[in-house]
C-alpha cells in the first residue's frame, strides 16, 4: 500500500503567463490530496473518490477520450505515464481531498501530482520533479483536453513551507523566495467565492489562441522574447484585443519581478499595490474577472487590505489579499457584507499561508 499526497496552490502573482515563456510566484496550499494506492497484478486501475458516489475503472491501456469527467484526471496521468515509458500496474486507489473543486487553486493538478506520485512510486520510479510536472501538463493538456501550462504542476511539486516560488517558464527553473508575511504582521487571506469557472468551455483557450496570435505577429516564438522592448512593441500588433491581451502579459511579468522585490524588503504595502494592479490588468485588459470577482477584490481593499487580486486562471474562483493583522475579521467583515448585500452567496474566508510540495 503506497499513501501519496500533493497540494493545491495560490498564485500569488503571475497569471496567464506561464504558456507565454513569462514569470510566477505560486505557493503551494495546506489544503492537499491524497491517495491510498494498493497495486494489484490487474490491466484495471480502479479509482474512487471521497467526492464522488461511483468508482472509476480505468483500463491500463487508455487513451485520449476514454475516460472523462473527474476520472479523466487520473487516467490521463496513466496514459502520459505509459506514454512516457515508465510501467503502471493496475489495483485499487483511493482519493481524498480538501482542496476546493473549480475554486482556482489547482484541484486538478493535485489530484494529478499525487496519483502520479503514487503510480511512480509502485512501480519503483524516480522521476526528476520537473518532469512529473511535464508529464502531468501532458495529462491535462492532451487527454482531459486543457490548454493548462506547466504552473499548477511546478507549485504542487516544488512547494515549501514559507517559501514562494519564483517560476521562469522559459527555462523552466524554479527558485525558492522567502515569503512569511504572518512574522511583519500582514495575513494572506483567501476569499473563496463559490463561483465556480469553466476552463474548458473555450474562454482559457481563447487566451492562450490570442496570445499566440500577438508573438506570432511580432515575430517571436513567446511574447517574453519583447519583454526587454518595453509596451511601445505592442503597436505593431494589429488587433486591439491581441495587443490588450499581450499588454498584460508583458505587465504582469513585471509585477511578478517587482513583488519578488518588494517581499525581500518586506515591504507589504508595496506588494499589496502590485496585488491591485494586477487585478486591474486582469480585468481590463485579459478580461477574466467577473463583477462578483471585482466587488471581492474592491471591498478588501475599501476596507484596509493592502492589495488584492483574483488568483487563477479565471471567470470564478478566489480572491486572495495582503491585510495587516489587526484588520482581518473588519476585512472580512466588511467584504460578506457587501457580497451578500449585492445578492451574491457569501465567500469562504481564510488564512494561508505557503505550505509543502507533493510526498
Amino acid at each position: 500500500m503506497i499513501t501519496y499526497s500533493a497540494p493545491g496552490r495560490v498564485n500569488l502573482i503571475g497569471e496567464h503567463t506561464d504558456y507565454n515563456g513569462g514569470f510566477a510566484l505560486p505557493i503551494a496550499l495546506p489544503q492537499r490530496t491524497s491517495v491510498i494506492f494498493t497495486p494489484a497484478e490487474t490491466d484495471t486501475l480502479t479509482v474512487r473518490s471521497d467526492l464522488a458516489e461511483d468508482p472509476v475503472h480505468i483500463p491500463l491501456d487508455t487513451t485520449p477520450g476514454q475516460v472523462t469527467g473527474w476520472g479523466a484526471y487520473a487516467a490521463g496521468v496513466v496514459w502520459a505515464l505509459r506514454d512516457s515509458g515508465v510501467p503502471v500496474t493496475g489495483g485499487t486507489m483511493a482519493i481524498r481531498s480538501d482542496v476546493p473543486i473549480g475554486s482556482g487553486l489547482s484541484s486538478s493538478a493535485a489530484l494529478e501530482c499525487a496519483v502520479l506520485g503514487a503510480l511512480a512510486s509502485a512501480a519503483g520510479v524516480r522521476i526528476d520533479r520537473t518532469e512529473q510536472a511535464r508529464i502531468g501538463q501532458r495529462a491535462e493538456n492532451d487527454y482531459v483536453g486543457a490548454p493548462t501550462g506547466l504552473l499548477d504542476q511546478l507549485s504542487s511539486l516544488f512547494g515549501e513551507v514559507s517559501n514562494a516560488l519564483l517560476i521562469d517558464f522559459r527555462d523552466i527553473t524554479v527558485q525558492p523566495v522567502p515569503f512569511d508575511p504572518d512574522a511583519s504582521g500582514v495575513t494572506l487571506l483567501l476569499f473563496d467565492s463559490g463561483q465556480r469557472h469553466g476552463h474548458v468551455d473555450g474562454e482559457y483557450a481563447a487566451r492562450r489562441a490570442s496570445c499566440e496570435r500577438a508573438a506570432a505577429e511580432l515575430g517571436v516564438p513567446s511574447l517574453r522574447e519583447v519583454q526587454h522592448r518595453g509596451l511601445e512593441v505592442l503597436d505593431a500588433i494589429s488587433d486591439p484585443v491581441d495587443a490588450r491581451r499581450a499588454r498584460h502579459v508583458l505587465t504582469e511579468n513585471e509585477r511578478v519581478l517587482d513583488f519578488v522585490a518588494a517581499c525581500a524588503e518586506l515591504d507589504f504595502a508595496a506588494a499589496g499595490g502590485l496585488f491591485t494592479a494586477s487585478h486591474a490588468s486582469m480585468r481590463d485588459d485579459f478580461e477574466i474577472t467577473t463583477g462578483h470577482l471585482d466587488l471581492i477584490a474592491d471591498s478588501a481593499v475599501s476596507a484596509g487590505a493592502l492589495g488584492a487580486r483574483m488568483t487563477g486562471g479565471g471567470f470564478g474562483g478566489c480572491v486572495i489579499a495582503l491585510v495587516p493583522a489587526k484588520l482581518t475579521l473588519t476585512v472580512g467583515d466588511a467584504v460578506r457584507a457587501a457580497v451578500t448585500e449585492a445578492g451574491y452567496v457569501e465567500p469562504e474566508v481564510s488564512r494561508v499561508f505557503a505550505a509543502s510540495g507533493a510526498g
